[in-house]
């Protein structure tokens, strides 16, 4: 990767790219410390503290770089844009409208790009509006001298602002993919949890040589984390170049006094082909009700009681300080999986269909040696995706326990540097913009040998 950064910046081009696209990262990080008026901003923090209980808030909050965590203009960043891109996909599978115009090229595209935007703007919308209430409710974090002393106005105000911050990420987002290199959203995404681990590994680097001395504890934790953090991404990134190739051989057609096909070829089945989503989808399934409780939680509440203990697996001592439950763990851990293995399945069947697969082979005269063409390579298709998607499923469950295990035995403290999911977010984003700065390099190439 660093060979072809170097290689990359040696093109004018590419470079006028790459300095956009961190130009435009620079903007959104300026935002993520722009406070709002009228927000408590330690009374903000506490909700999203580490140590919370709320694994989905933690992972948002290191998914913005700390601006949800603090309640700044950007505190939503691209999670609306995120979820209504996921809504309208789901969509266009189950409603023939939406997958016929998604079929239709790129004004199709541009229609599906702009019903996404709409939807973006009706769930920051809903988002502002649920954090304002939660905080309102639950915690003194709305300082009302800047409205009248009404806190509906200041409710009001902050959600306008709240929504146009997530409208900006958006345009900040679109603006990297079209000007800049690689996926926008998924840089933004990328940025904001390498910011929230650096100012973590940062306060542990300073820890060192706090009062004048080298103190060796933190050292040697951090000499930890990085040989844990090296042998961790090094099996990601393995697995996740992993394929299963499906040799396909074309037949040979006379058109005229041309000959045509005779070519081999394959089709490659990643072994996680949906990604982090499963991971996602499952942590805020496990989260939403816990989030929703909290927001309207007025006094005890026995069912969000009931479900921090058997479900998150937290209570709260005589001291008022969260404690492990650990049959409360045990069940989250197995239903997490579940919801994991289910979401894996799902995606997988939305990223590669058979039935299609099945019918491009044949409309364009190839098939799968030993395989009958149409329905008997439909279902040699599918038996092939359901057993990687059991495996990629099984790596996905690992995913969501070991790192955790593994980065609480190199410090307590660094636990959270780099979420179950987030570093999956971190190691996915790298690999994407490599690839795609390999494909600019490579038409760069072309352009010259065609000039």
């Amino acid at each position: 990767m660093l060979q072809t950064l170097i290689n990359a910046f040696k093109v004018k081009e590419i470079r006028r790219k790459v300095y956009m696209m961190l130009l435009l990262l620079l903007i959104f990080r300026i935002g993520a410390y722009i406070p709002v008026p009228g927000l408590n901003s330690e009374q903000f923090s506490q909700a999203f503290d580490p140590n919370s209980g709320n694994a989905f808030l933690t992972l948002m909050n290191s998914v913005t770089g700390g601006a949800l965590g603090q309640g700044t203009i950007f505190a939503l960043g691209i999670g609306p844009y995120i979820n209504a891109s996921i809504i309208m996909q789901l969509l266009c599978v189950g409603i023939p409208a939406l997958e016929r115009l998604s079929k239709q090229g790129e004004e199709g595209r541009k229609k599906i790009a702009q019903y996404t935007r709409y939807v973006t703007i009706l769930l920051a919308i809903v988002q502002s509006v649920g954090i304002i209430v939660m905080f309102a409710n639950g915690q003194n974090a709305i300082d009302t001298q800047y409205f009248a002393g009404k806190k509906w106005l200041a409710g009001i105000f902050m959600a306008l602002v709240y929504t146009a911050g997530a409208l900006v990420v958006m345009w900040i987002g679109e603006r990297i993919t079209d000007y800049g290199v690689g996926n926008g959203q998924s840089m933004i995404i990328f940025v904001g949890i390498l910011s929230t681990a650096g100012m973590l590994i940062v306060n542990k680097i300073t820890a060192i040589f706090e009062g004048g001395k080298f103190n060796h504890e933190p050292f040697w934790e951090i000499m930890a984390f990085i040989l844990v953090t090296i042998v961790i991404f090094f099996a990601i990134v393995y697995v996740d170049l992993s394929e299963r190739k499906v040799p396909v051989q074309y037949a040979k057609q006379i058109r005229g006094r041309k000959m045509y096909g005779g070519q081999s070829s394959s089709i490659p089945i990643r072994i996680s082909g949906g990604g982090v989503m499963p991971l996602i989808f499952a942590f805020s399934i496990l989260s939403f009700p816990q989030m929703i409780g909290t927001m309207i939680k007025n006094g005890d509440n026995a069912f969000i009681d009931w479900w921090n203990k058997w479900i998150v697996g937290t209570t709260v001592n005589a001291s008022g300080m969260q404690a492990d439950f650990i049959p409360g763990k045990i069940i989250n851990g197995v239903i997490l999986c579940v919801l994991i293995f289910a979401f894996a399945f799902f995606y997988a069947q939305m990223q590669f269909n058979p039935e299609d697969v099945s019918k491009s082979i044949q409309q364009n005269g190839g098939f799968i040696q030993g395989i009958r063409p149409g329905k008997a390579t439909e279902a040699y298709l599918k038996k092939i995706s359901n057993r990687i998607t059991l495996f990629g499923a099984i790596y996905l469950a690992l995913i969501a326990f070991i790192p955790s295990a593994a980065f609480s035995w190199a410090s307590y403290d660094l636990v959270n540097v780099f979420s179950t999911t987030g570093i999956l977010i971190v190691v996915s984003c790298a690999m994407e913009f490599e690839k795609q700065l390999q494909a600019q390099l490579m038409m760069k190439n072309y352009k010259g040998f065609l000039k």
